[in-house]
């Protein structure tokens, strides 16, 4: 327990307390190794606002004060905390925090809430109050956390995603789209292991959803190409064999596992075009895979599909 919550012993040998706080336990500063202390269990006592600043920054020396004041006046029903991000610059990483000044609002352990700029006293204070009629519940939080996962992978920003969804699975430990996440940041960084015991936490009634299919999928995908040996062999025999389809058929599953996508489409189109009936239409059957794993709205899906129906029906 941090500090502050201890004190709620105090507040308990002192009635008065509670009802009138003391301005200067409302508010202070963070640093990221008491970020989870001041912060994060804090915030299941009541919200905490987290003033994610900086002291070149304009905007954040107006838009400080309006946030302690609002937050004196609300009596102690929230908590301010600010974080110098020129100091302590991981949390707003991992936040996918991109301008300042940003406000963080955290309840029972997870961000709900939030807004940039140097915003009006009077939305500061419409602010604190939809905190204190809910702060948007857990799902809302979860749902923030989860695009914020999302947008970390986006920019293959594998380790940090992993902590956000791990973060996520300890709220909501059978949510799909974590586990879906997380595993797949486990496969971009080569822990297939640990990908398969995440899958293992999938719930009975999930274990046929889109996204978790696709993560298996994916996973069997790059376990099979992990034993397929070197890509530059494969690439020889080929040049030397232009035939030699089981070659072709390795290669692009070892360039669907690299993320060349269009790629290990092409070489399955490839070996279709010159013999359908290869290990009983397995080019194809492949294909199919692929695009499970890939996803239905991946470029290479997409345009993959169009070069196989053309193929197909022409």
């Amino acid at each position: 327990m941090s500090t502050d919550i201890s004190a709620g012993s105090r507040t308990d040998a002192n009635p008065s307390a509670k009802g009138n706080p003391d301005p200067a336990m409302l508010i202070k500063e963070t640093t990221t190794q008491a970020f989870s202390a001041d912060v994060i269990a804090e915030s299941r006592n009541q919200p905490v606002l987290v003033d994610f600043w900086a002291p070149w920054c304009g905007p954040c020396k107006q838009l400080t004060p309006v946030l302690e004041k609002a937050v004196k006046e609300a009596g102690g029903s929230v908590k301010l905390v600010k974080m110098n991000i020129d100091d302590h610059p991981a949390i707003a990483g991992q936040l996918g925090i991109q301008s300042i000044p940003a406000v963080i609002a955290f309840v029972d352990g997870q961000p709900v809430d939030g807004f940039m700029g140097a915003v009006p006293e009077s939305k500061v204070k419409e602010f604190i109050s939809k905190l204190g009629d809910g702060g948007g519940g857990k799902d809302a939080a979860i749902e923030e956390a989860l695009a914020a996962a999302a947008e970390l992978v986006t920019h293959a920003d594998y380790d940090e995603a992993s902590q956000l969804y791990s973060a996520i699975l300890e709220q909501a430990p059978g949510n799909v789209a974590a586990i879906a996440g997380l595993a797949n940041c486990l496969i971009e960084t080569g822990d297939r292991e640990r990908a398969r015991e995440v899958l293992a936490q999938v719930p009975d009634d999930k274990k046929n959803d889109a996204a978790i299919r696709s993560v298996e999928t994916r996973l069997t995908l790059a376990e099979q190409a992990a034993k397929l040996g070197d890509p530059k062999a494969l690439e020889a025999k080929l040049a030397k064999d232009q035939n030699d389809h089981q070659a072709r058929f390795d290669l692009a599953m070892i360039r669907s596992a690299e993320g060349r996508h269009m790629e290990a489409a092409d070489g399955l189109l490839a070996i279709m075009k010159s013999d359908r009936g290869w290990n009983d239409d397995g080019a194809r059957k492949q294909l199919l895979q692929f695009f499970e794993a890939w996803g239905p709205a991946d470029e290479a899906t997409l345009a993959a599909r169009r070069k196989l129906s053309s193929l197909l029906f022409s």
